[in-house]
């Protein structure tokens, strides 16, 4: 696929495609608010992913200034709380840190370490810089740079995210591989010319019919495998 695809760098999204986001935030939820059933902790992630997805829109809609994840995770914590009826400062304190403490799928530390070994890899996210440099470390990921879209204060599917990853690559774009579990991020990569493949995760957001992207995967060790071969 390298060879074919004529691919010199390889760019991974983080949340969701190497890290199982909504899990992570499930267990720290539960550990949070111990007292809460099945139903309630998936009541408290839904208040969460809304809040953080809703104020990531209005940013991109330029209907509110500019704040990183860091910002958006404490107002999700406090949502949550406030539904909880969780009034621990110190519990709440940590809760917001959630994001910092994500579990890697089982195939992202071994593929990502294959990959390190032949192609530049780097991890591109819409987690602020703080967290984006906790999570790679509590979760064992292998890159050789990790940019936050932070850098440049926007957040994905924005066209500056991507160009950030195409200009710390230091090709022309079809010389870089995004690689991630979400259609929407792809079609943001495809639209700056990137190289796109899809992974397929539990929580990913999967192609639509009308979606071509240059590979599809049912894991990273099958990248890998493809990418190394």
């Amino acid at each position: 696929m390298a060879e074919t695809l004529d691919i010199e760098v390889v760019v991974f999204d983080v949340l969701g495609t190497l890290v199982d986001e909504p899990g992570g935030l499930r267990a720290e939820i539960r550990d949070a608010v111990p007292a809460s059933d099945d139903a309630s902790v998936e009541e408290l992630l839904t208040v969460w992913q809304r809040h953080v997805e809703l104020e990531q829109r209005r940013i991109g809609q330029g209907r509110r200034a500019y704040v990183n994840t860091e910002v958006l995770d404490r107002e999700a914590a406090g949502r949550v709380a406030d539904r909880a009826g969780l009034d621990d400062p110190a519990a709440v304190a940590r809760l917001a840190t959630a994001s910092r403490r994500l579990p890697a799928w089982g195939d992202s530390v071994g593929a990502l370490e294959r990959l390190a070994q032949r192609l530049p890899v780097l991890g591109l996210s819409n987690a602020g810089g703080t967290t984006l440099l906790r999570l790679g470390a509590h979760a064992g990921l292998r890159w050789h740079q990790a940019l936050s879209s932070e850098a440049v204060m926007a957040y994905k599917p924005a066209p500056e995210v991507y160009r950030l990853a195409v200009d710390t690559a230091g090709c022309p774009p079809e010389r870089v591989l995004m690689v991630a579990a979400h259609a929407w991020d792809l079609r943001g990569a495809q639209a700056g010319g990137m190289r796109t493949a899809y992974v397929e995760r539990p929580v990913g957001d999967p192609p639509k019919r009308t979606d071509v992207f240059d590979r599809r995967f049912s894991g990273l060790d099958e990248l890998a495998t493809a990418l190394t071969a």
